[in-house]
């Protein structure tokens, strides 16, 4: 799925404060928002494997917002969605493609690496691909209760992340021409720095 859905998703997780600590609401929905976004901060150095931890991230989540619950604070909140959106990122790119240039070709077995068994989880291809139009269409979905639950800061977040989710979704497959183009331009002494995805075809 795209970060942007991830992210969206967390929005939706952090919402859950209005019910308990709705003053807190603010920190957790922004916590989700970076929570849903941080695990694709591996995007170029072993994605979905150096920041992706689905069983580690969701213990963790658990046991987060167990302590808040208990002590209800800007901290234990932010920390606690924070640790959910990421956990339920890692968890939902293995119902996606699998990983590869063009998942929606359904060559590659590779989803999220599950580092408590040592082993990568197949993909369910639930969503065919990030950036597929169900894709786009799961994110729309989430981001509609926060577009009536909130204003200002979180609404515009909420809005930007759609559009650029509706961006990301036209130009998806034509990303992809551009972006093997781009590495038949590369010196072969430089391909070693470019993620094995990207130069699959090219050795």
């Amino acid at each position: 799925m795209m970060a942007t859905t991830h992210a969206l998703v967390g929005v939706l997780l952090g919402s859950v404060s209005l019910f308990v600590a709705p003053e807190l609401a603010p920190v957790a929905v922004l916590a989700g928002f970076a929570g849903g976004v941080f695990p694709d901060l591996d995007l170029y150095s072993g994605h979905r494997k150096t920041l992706h931890f689905p069983v580690y991230f969701s213990i963790a989540a658990v046991a987060t917002l167990a302590i808040a619950a208990v002590v209800p604070t800007a901290l234990t909140f932010a920390v606690g969605f924070f640790l959910l959106a990421a956990a339920a990122h890692s968890v939902s790119d293995a119902f996606g493609g699998g990983l590869e240039l063009k998942p929606w070709l359904g060559q590659s077995e590779r989803a999220v690496y599950d580092h408590f068994r040592g082993q990568w989880i197949s993909p369910r291809r639930w969503i065919r691909y990030d950036g597929a139009p169900e894709d786009f269409a799961l994110g729309f979905a989430v981001a509609l209760p926060s577009l009536v639950l909130y204003d200002g800061t979180i609404q515009t977040l909420v809005v930007a992340a759609v559009l650029i989710s509706g961006v990301y979704a036209l130009l998806r497959k034509p990303l992809v021409r551009i972006a093997e183009w781009m590495v038949g331009q590369i010196p072969d002494h430089l391909l070693a720095y470019v993620p094995d995805r990207f130069v699959g075809d090219f050795v």
